[in-house]
Formats: C-alpha cells, structure tokens, sequence
C-alpha cells in the first residue's frame, strides 16, 4: 500500500506535536486520585486492595520512570512512552482494518 505523501507528512506531523506535548504537559498532570480510586476511597474499600498492587512491578507505576533522578523526567518519559504505544498500536490497527477490507472489495 503506497500512502499518499501529504497524508504521511500529516501522519508525522500529528505524532511530532502529540509527543512534545507528552513530554511537556504530562509533569504537570493531576495528581489527584482517578476516578476509580476516588470511588474506591469514597466508599471505603480502597484499603482491602491488596498490600502490593501487581501494577508497582511495572517499569512506570503510576505514570512515572521509577528508575529517573527526576520526577518531572520520570513522568514526561512516561508520556513519551505511553504516547508512543498507542500510535504504534492505532497504526497496526488501522494496517489490519484495512488489509481487511482490501480482500473484501475483490
């Protein structure tokens, strides 16, 4: 499939600005608890989670590199990151969606 080059340029460009925008929102994100935790606390059973959350093995609990010096660093890399996965996975997507409907058509 050959893409056509302003959708490409658009493609690159769209990713460019969502990744500088990763990186220099996200240290300043909410640290308030999200919604499910907000629930879990209103209603008293936030504590029966267990004592090590499965997700504080992750490389970045919490939206945050725990390995980083810096916290600020530690959360845009996380963006960075975050916002990289999801473009490679809408991508992938999009590729099998239309690899798809391209066998369909015949």
């Amino acid at each position: 499939m050959i893409m056509n080059r302003s959708l490409l340029i658009f493609i690159m460009a769209a990713l460019a600005i969502s990744l500088l925008l990763a990186i220099l929102v996200s240290p300043w994100a909410c640290s308030a608890p999200d919604g499910l935790e907000k629930v879990a606390e209103d209603k008293g059973f936030a504590g029966k989670a267990a004592e090590e959350p499965f997700w504080n093995a992750s490389l970045m609990p919490d939206y945050n590199l725990t390995k980083a010096q810096n916290e600020a660093f530690g959360t845009a890399f996380a963006g960075f990151v975050g916002t990289g996965l999801v473009f490679i996975t809408a991508l992938v997507l999009a590729k099998l969606i239309a690899r798809g409907h391209k066998g369909s058509l015949r």
